[in-house]
């Protein structure tokens, strides 16, 4: 009787996990489209802190902490008149609510309250400012118009409960958990049912932090858990004892995440920091060239007793913040001259380190941070004419890099020297088909740098092309989403963090994914929070909170501090006083639901 029911769920079982396979797969992308329609289909609610009124009643709502005035396009407070200039001048607020304005047209200046200024000066409500002859007369909002529209502001997870997409995410890693029941042994079983065990109580406890800290917006989070889930599963396949260390990695990254977005609520604070960082930044690099271990032809590696890590990891987060955090002098082009030689220190050593995917992947960011500081094209496309001669000539120097060249696109004519990986990727992908073979079935894993460099053909082989396309498709989403939000970004900060950050992680997950297909020189990078990887997998939750700190739906995130819900009026500022000693000006007229700027 015990062998007739075994031979029964042995031969049913293969029926049940590939119905397991296609429903994970299926509520993944179900997973996803929420994810996207929550946070994409809401209406969007820009924060106004106060407002520019011209003589004739045409009014200029102040949407950002750093307001250009100018006749370009792009200004945020655009006067058409052919007296001023494209970019005239800017207004900028501070986090204690005081405005100054910078005068940026060194042949003019700015007429405040009639008198010529030529340099940065504090604003008063009620100052009048003359741009090109075009006088704005300034009105900033009080305590009590910002905290009466925080109030009206719609919070997210109302339409899409967080909590439902957490139970999807949590069936989703029951059902890939399933799939390594028939390769259990005394061995295997404790370190993967440990590894999503402990996932799934990790998601479940940080979403109820963002409960009792009362944030609702996690969507970021959960398509990141899901991606970490994704990864899991191919550790499991690969090394399930290395769950244990990949689960304790996803903790010290989400405590560098939580750490980073109450950092980032102080602008100022985020500013200085980048002096430190990018000393400690450059330090650390600098050791690795020295007394890096060399691993795979790149001396990108440091090991101090048993622990070894990827400094160039680390320095990722520190890049992105030292190249954003010029705020003191936003305005002054010489500030690029900093982030120029910070980056071509950093760009410099990886060379140095034959890290050269990683290289790649810092120079794509700084393209990004210097056209978004400058906007000047012309001067990006110099710089990126520039790199390329300069890669002309690490390919004469460096003869193991031209041979990736010489086998991109001509992986099959060399399966058995330059091109074995990137032929055995395809392979196993086709193998692999739309739902996958199963872990027990997957052979790609026993390929060098399987999960790492062709991390997107295993999870194709084991679980289905879709779910390599979901993984995919999430790192889309989280650019998508960091666009979307460094439209109405608070500060300039937030919005070159962010959108830099998304240039970095899409750049990377092309090389890693278009690498193993042959569509791209197979580079050697990870897959961002699904290849195995402790450093990788830290340094991207650090990343992760440069995009969620732009996020400015109410109730979002940590990386803003949340309105005052007491009864208790908010502590009166100077410019209270003026609209109490002037009750003639409408200040209820501050915020408009309509959200016309006229």
């Amino acid at each position: 009787m015990t062998t007739l029911l075994s031979n029964l769920i042995n031969s049913i079982l293969p029926f049940i996990l590939i119905a397991g396979r296609i429903t994970a797969a299926l509520l993944a992308l179900l997973l996803l489209i929420r994810c996207c329609r929550s946070l994409f289909s809401s209406k969007e609610e820009p924060e106004i802190w106060g407002f520019l009124s011209m003589s004739n009643g045409a009014r200029y709502d102040l949407r950002h902490w750093e307001n250009m005035i100018g006749r370009s396009r792009n200004a945020d407070i655009r006067i058409n008149f052919p007296s001023v200039s494209r970019t005239h001048a800017a207004i900028c607020r501070d986090e204690a609510a005081q405005w100054r304005v910078f005068p940026l047209n060194n042949r003019s200046g700015v007429l405040l309250n009639g008198k010529h200024i030529f340099e940065p000066h504090p604003l008063c409500p009620g100052d009048s400012i003359a741009v090109g002859g075009v006088d704005l007369f300034f009105f900033p909002s009080s305590s009590q118009d910002e905290a009466a529209q925080a109030k009206r502001r719609t919070r997210p997870g109302q339409r899409f409960s967080p909590a439902a997409s957490l139970w999807l995410l949590t069936l989703v890693q029951f059902l890939l958990w399933l799939q390594f029941i028939p390769d259990w042994t005394a061995e295997t079983w404790l370190p993967i049912s440990v590894g999503f065990g402990g996932l799934c109580l990790v998601d479940w406890l940080f979403y109820a932090l963002y409960r009792i800290l009362r944030r609702t917006g996690y969507e970021l989070e959960t398509m990141i858990f899901l991606l970490i889930t994704i990864g899991f599963s191919v550790t499991a396949a690969y090394t399930p004892s290395g769950l244990y260390k990949q689960l304790i990695t996803v903790i010290l990254g989400m405590g560098l995440y939580l750490t980073l977005s109450l950092l980032l609520r102080s602008l100022r604070m985020s500013i200085a920091m980048r002096w430190p960082l990018a000393a400690a930044a450059s330090a650390l690099l600098a050791f690795n060239v020295l007394f890096g271990e060399r691993i795979f032809g790149a001396k990108n590696w440091v090991a101090i007793g048993p622990l070894s890590f990827q400094p160039s990891e680390f320095v990722k987060i520190a890049f992105i913040l030292a190249g954003a955090a010029t705020l003191d002098r936003l305005f002054a082009k010489r500030n690029l001259i900093f982030t120029l030689l910070f980056s071509a220190f950093c760009v410099g050593c990886l060379v140095l380190m034959s890290d050269f995917g990683t290289a790649l992947i810092f120079f794509v960011a700084f393209l990004c941070i210097a056209f978004l500081r400058t906007g000047d094209f012309p001067s990006i496309v110099m710089m990126a004419g520039a790199a390329g001669f300069a890669g002309t000539i690490v390919l004469h120097f460096k003869p193991y890099v031209a041979d990736r060249f010489s086998v991109w696109l001509h992986a099959w004519e060399y399966t058995q020297t330059t091109g074995y990986q990137q032929s055995r990727t395809m392979s196993a992908i086709a193998a692999g088909g739309l739902f996958g073979t199963g872990p027990s079935d997957g052979w790609l894993k026993y390929v060098g740098a399987a999960n790492t460099d062709l991390v997107f053909g295993v999870v194709g082989e084991q679980f289905g092309l879709l779910f390599s396309l979901i993984a995919v498709a999430v790192i889309i989403t989280l650019a998508l989403y960091a666009l979307r939000c460094a439209q109405q970004a608070r500060s300039t900060f937030y919005t070159i963090t962010s959108c830099s950050t998304a240039a970095m992680l899409v750049f990377q997950t092309a090389l890693n994914v278009l690498g193993a297909v042959d569509l791209l020189p197979l580079t050697g990078v990870t897959f961002p929070f699904v290849s195995m990887g402790g450093s990788s997998m830290i340094a991207c939750w650090g990343l992760a909170a440069f995009l969620k700190a732009a996020d400015t739906r109410q109730n979002a995130t940590l990386s803003q501090k949340l309105p005052k819900t007491s009864k208790t009026p908010p502590p009166p500022r100077s410019s209270d006083n003026f609209f109490q000693q002037h009750p003639d000006i409408p200040v209820d007229t501050i915020f408009r639901k309509d959200g016309d700027n006229r």
